[in-house]
């Protein structure tokens, strides 16, 4: 891998789709033993899955993996807590005492 060359490569993964009142998610597993790093993209192919509520659905698919360049995963390294960031949620609050 170069430091501006991306590669691709196709795996295949298994979709686990999540709609519970205590559990709403979605994840992928790679069946390979792939590995995600920082920067790198996944693409899963096939149909949308819809997983009426209350319930757990599991489908086994093909997912291609778009691995970063040595830049762009340098970047993410760089960039990506500033981007974390963005996803808390700060609450001030005064404490009353009585």
């Amino acid at each position: 891998m170069g430091l501006l060359t991306r590669e691709k490569e196709t795996a295949p993964c298994t979709v686990e789709i999540s709609h519970k009142f205590d559990s709403l998610h979605a994840h992928v597993r790679f069946n390979n033993g792939a590995v995600i790093y920082p920067g790198d993209e996944v693409l899963v192919h096939g149909p949308e899955i819809m997983a009426p509520y209350g319930e757990i659905v599991s489908e086994d698919r093909t997912a291609t993996i778009t691995r970063a360049s040595g830049i762009e995963r340098l970047w993410t390294r760089m960039t990506g807590d500033f981007e974390f960031m963005e996803l808390c949620e700060f609450s001030f609050s005064e404490e009353v005492t009585l």
